[in-house]
């Protein structure tokens, strides 16, 4: 009976997603409908209890601190400082300026916590100048729609923010823990790159003229805003001096001061992001809601607890559950956004999880890169969209361009797998 109720939930989401209505209220939608149908508990004050709960938890005032800090420094010179910076570094690497995309986005994603923002802001600098120098667009938008999905790993991050209040974990030892995985995926982008200029030799435009040392290092100055801005939310995170919501606001505050001395503040541009931030949060505050309702609703029905018995009565082994879980998320990113899918699974499969014995940190690193993965599949590759908004090419050329990128998060997940320490040995030195 669990079973046909948990099926016909499952068609009314897929139904209700399909017909265009927002997430939120969606889930909300098929919350009603469950408690209405299977469960005598009154929705009235279940649906205003957990809304609350959901929606005003003190953890949960990182999220839109961040969102409006990467919205400033979009709006800022601060991208096109950093590339004028990494350039006179990267002329003698093959694929050269290519790893401008790499470098770039990670960097940003030390202080921006969005995947879309990461890649709008680095492509709209990358993009034209690497077209104009003469590399090819393949490459050139393959790294980049790669690359900016390293918002979601590199700390803060948004998506973990949301897990971390989902799964009731440390979102300081998320954030320590995303550090080694996305330096390890970005190693991994910047090695792509190396291999594809090297079979590729004719493709890849000649080097500038050598700078010297000084040279290289006065072109660096334009690095200090952005280190500084990373020094300041990411150290006062790790040295305990700020929670990750402190931090969010120190941000702010620094991103706002960055722009104001780069002259790019002004009252029209402060106004813009805001709102862009605002509107953001609300359609994310709003799918929160939602998914807690629908959680409390399942949780009276008993589905979580009866999902948990079925898949515990495969006795998968814990790499079998990952593989499953794996091909489950990648699903899902084909319909939903990142923060979907984490919202709408968590509530059924940590209890799953815990029973086999995973850890909820690692846990944690590994939805984030099978997210991330996501981000570039379509139909629904958030980054995808970013790219066709910049390039104006049709999704399916995007994703084809993307896919030796997709593969090799692939082999992160796996190498996550078969290394644990990668996402654990920083947070167990906290």
């Amino acid at each position: 009976m669990e079973l046909l109720v948990a099926l016909l939930l499952i068609v009314a989401l897929f139904v209700v997603l399909g017909s265009g209505m927002w997430i939120g209220l969606s889930l909300l939608g098929v919350g009603v409908l469950a408690m209405e149908l299977f469960s005598l508990r009154p929705v009235g004050d279940g649906m205003a209890l957990t809304i609350w709960g959901a929606t005003s938890t003190w953890t949960l005032t990182a999220l839109p601190l961040f969102l409006w800090m990467g919205e400033i420094l979009f709006r800022s010179k601060l991208s096109e400082d950093m590339f004028r910076g990494l350039a006179p570094w990267l002329n003698r690497l093959p694929g050269r300026l290519l790893h401008t995309n790499v470098i770039g986005c990670t960097i940003f994603a030390a202080v921006s916590g969005s995947s879309a923002a990461t890649c709008a802001t680095i492509g709209k600098i990358t993009l034209p100048e690497l077209k104009k120098r003469g590399y090819p667009d393949s490459i050139a938008i393959g790294s980049l729609a790669g690359a900016g999905t390293l918002g979601l790993l590199i700390p803060p991050s948004i998506i973990m923010i949301v897990y971390g209040v989902a799964a009731n974990v440390s979102i300081a030892k998320l954030f320590v823990a995303g550090v080694l995985p996305g330096l390890v995926l970005a190693t991994l982008f910047m090695g792509y790159i190396v291999v594809w200029a090297l079979r590729h030799p004719g493709q890849i435009p000649p080097a500038d003229p050598r700078t010297s040392l000084k040279e290289k290092l006065w072109a660096s100055r334009h690095l200090v805003p952005v280190i500084t801005l990373i020094a300041l939310v990411l150290g006062s995170i790790y040295s305990g001096l700020a929670t990750a919501t402190e931090a969010a606001a120190l941000g702010v505050a620094g991103a706002l001061a960055v722009a104001a001395l780069e002259g790019s503040l002004d009252w029209a541009r402060f106004q813009e992001g805001l709102v862009a931030a605002t509107r953001v949060y609300c359609m994310i505050g709003l799918i929160l809601a939602g998914a807690a309702f629908l959680t409390l609703a399942m949780g009276f029905l008993g589905l979580p607890r009866h999902l948990a018995e079925l898949i515990g009565g495969l006795h998968l082994p814990p790499f079998l559950l990952i593989v499953m879980l794996t091909a489950f998320f990648m699903l899902l990113g084909c319909f939903l956004d990142g923060i979907s899918m984490v919202v709408l699974t968590m509530a059924v499969l940590l209890p799953t999880v815990e029973r086999a014995g995973i850890d909820l940190i690692w846990f944690g690193i590994f939805i984030v890169l099978v997210v991330e993965a996501a981000q570039i599949t379509p139909p629904v590759g958030f980054n995808l969209f970013v790219l066709q908004s910049l390039t104006k090419r049709e999704i399916t050329e995007l994703a084809r361009h993307a896919l030796p990128l997709f593969l090799l998060m692939i082999a992160a997940v796996l190498g996550l797998y078969l290394i644990p320490d990668l996402a654990l040995w920083l947070p167990t030195r906290m």
